[in-house]
């Protein structure tokens, strides 16, 4: 691991923080009366976490025995005839487990009940249950388990749900399409609607079980309080391609991958012949060919797999973003600049985005595998056993109206495992570095790249130490030898050739974004404005970065754009890095113990 060797961050310097993270301003003694309920993550530093389970513990168990699960079908009346399957008969159900805490003289069948016996519900709703895990009558070590055992005796209620095709929800997997966010709004109706439940609901869950959030925050539902998604998709196409670029599985994602949990050999695999299904068959290469959302002929399969312009036109709940900074199958761009989006429509918006890959916070097995330039640099001051306590906090406040208002912002992880708060990503005082490209290439002003051709290029050393946070952008002056234009792929890695961050591009797509130009005419210039992935990374003085141009590579296949060559004119093409000055005094020390001799954090 690489360490800097200029300052040490001591375990016992948390307290000489005061000051650095705003609401710290208050005086000594309000400051720690906040803290007993809630104590800030830079705060944590001396506590001590459970960290010999798979997952987090909250410090503080709660009192409430756990009652037996109930197993729930919801019915889904929006459903109708007009979208197939379980439409067709009237009959179309959501399934789900529940968990509910024992609490005395509370008798759950009840009609009526007071204040006392009613809680908030925390639900995780995933295509997931029966299908390569346990039932949802059964805890996930996916992640039921753990918001069972550490929120129920809390006085939460905790819900897994099946999403339409799935477990055993009866219709059709509908991969994020509109029948599967009406189930979804469905469920946490039921849930915040009930007697026993205090009207307010909180949808959490990791990758899939982190779209369903979004998905459910499109409808403004009244119940729905906060969501936290980790890894979730703002959209489908939005993940699946990136600038006109599509990931290998992009084409297949619908039937190919998901397509087949509805169809298992019970008697529901009629039900799953909707229109949904069926079109993604079609949807899929027809977007890789062209690289947009195939809005032709009023085709919709995408734009209803869109969610976050729909989130930010209704919904009037929190968001807490979780997401890897090394992940690779929901990229970071899923988180920003989500945050920021979340941020100007008024939402009141966290994220904490450590450098872990498609993982929880929490996950030793999963953090400790990582490569390197994957994460592994970071590694062990990735894990957070902090997390269940955060999440307590977050949910006694937007789920029960408890505790005190967190902290708004962004808890970010560089490369090299430290963390920092930022009140949001990019930072405010970010400075924008332009570098020409003519500097960095070291053959001409000019070149001519084929298909199969590479080039690294090379700015630095650095003179001081940098942060490079947020999305770099490459705009490179390309003119495609062929009318479908061209493609390329830039990585950026350090002296040692560690990955530091990767962007990609059909230039049909030039202008980046979603919107195309399918009448590139050969020999024609583009400015490629080319976007990294999110990235936040440590450079010592002394340090180059260098960037790799190519046609493809990693997670992207060949775009039909990648036939023939183009020339690059470096003098007219421009890299910028968003650069902060901070310091080993901006960092925060996360729980970490035993760790050994390394337990302190070298920054």
């Amino acid at each position: 691991m690489n360490f800097r060797p200029w300052l040490i961050l001591f375990v016992m310097m948390a307290a000489s923080f005061s000051g650095c993270f705003g609401e710290q301003n208050a005086s000594e003694s309000e400051t720690m009366e906040a803290y007993d309920v809630y104590p800030e993550p830079w705060e944590r530093t001396q506590m001590q976490y459970v960290d010999s389970d798979i997952y987090a513990r909250v410090s503080q168990n709660g009192s409430y025995a756990i009652d037996t699960v109930q197993s729930v079908f919801v019915p889904v009346p929006s459903i109708t005839a007009a979208d197939g399957g379980a439409g067709l008969t009237g009959n179309a159900e959501v399934h789900l487990g529940l968990w509910l805490p024992v609490i005395d003289g509370c008798d759950w069948t009840a009609a009526n009940l007071t204040a006392d016996c009613q809680v908030p519900v925390i639900a995780e709703v995933g295509p997931y249950y029966n299908d390569g895990d346990v039932d949802a009558l059964t805890p996930a070590d996916r992640l039921g388990k753990f918001l069972i055992e550490n929120y129920v005796p809390h006085g939460y209620g905790v819900a897994q749900v099946s999403v339409f095709g799935t477990g055993e929800s009866n219709h059709c997997m509908d991969l994020m399409g509109t029948d599967e966010q009406r189930g979804i709004d469905a469920a946490v109706t039921y849930l915040g609607t009930q007697a026993w439940s205090n009207g307010k609901v909180g949808l959490i869950g990791k990758s899939y079980d982190g779209s369903t959030p979004w998905q459910a925050a499109t409808f403004g539902n009244p119940h729905l309080a906060t969501i936290v998604p980790m890894s979730g998709l703002i959209g489908v196409h939005e993940l699946m391609w990136r600038n006109g670029s599509m990931e290998a599985r992009g084409a297949i994602m619908h039937n190919g991958v998901y397509g087949s949990f509805g169809i298992d050999g019970d008697t529901e695999d009629s039900e799953n012949l909707c229109e949904g299904y069926l079109e993604g068959y079609v949807n899929g290469p027809a977007a890789y060919l062209s690289g947009g959302m195939v809005e032709y002929a009023g085709n919709t399969y995408w734009t209803e797999r869109s969610f976050i312009d729909r989130v930010v036109e209704n919904y009037n709940g929190s968001v807490y973003i979780i997401q890897g900074m090394q992940d690779w199958n929901v990229d970071p761009h899923m988180a920003f600049p989500t945050h920021q989006i979340m941020e100007d429509a008024g939402i009141e918006t966290k994220t904490l985005a450590g450098q872990w890959a498609h993982d929880y916070p929490d996950r030793m097995s999963g953090h400790e595998s990582l490569p390197p330039g994957e994460g592994a640099e970071a590694y062990p001051y990735t894990l957070r056993w902090d997390w269940a306590d955060e999440m307590l906090y977050w949910f006694d406040w937007y789920l029960r109206d408890e505790g005190r208002a967190p902290t708004l912002g962004v808890e970010i992880q560089d490369n090299r495992g430290g963390w920092r708060f930022e009140s949001t990503y990019p930072a405010p005082d970010t400075e924008y570095f332009a570098i020409s490209g003519d500097s960095m290439n070291p053959s001409g002003a000019s070149i001519a790249l084929t298909s199969l051709d590479s080039l690294t290029m090379t700015y630095g050393p650095f003179e001081t130490d940098v942060y490079i946070a947020g999305m770099p952008t490459f705009h490179i002056s390309a003119t495609p030898h062929t009318a479908n234009g061209g493609h390329a792929f830039l990585e950026m890695t350090d002296d040692d050739g560690i990955h530091l961050g990767h962007a990609v591009m059909d230039f049909r797509f030039a202008d980046g974004g979603r919107d195309g130009n399918l009448g590139l005419v050969a020999f024609s210039t583009v400015m490629a404005k080319m976007e990294f992935m999110p990235m936040d990374v440590f450079l010592e003085a002394g340090e180059s970065i260098h960037i790799t141009l190519s046609q493809t590579g990693d997670d992207y296949v060949p775009s039909p754009a990648a036939v023939g060559g183009y020339t690059i004119n470096w003098a007219a093409s421009t890299m910028t890095l968003p650069l902060v000055n901070r310091t080993c005094a901006d960092l925060f020390q996360a729980p970490v113990h035993d760790y050994g001799s390394d337990a302190l954090r070298a920054c």
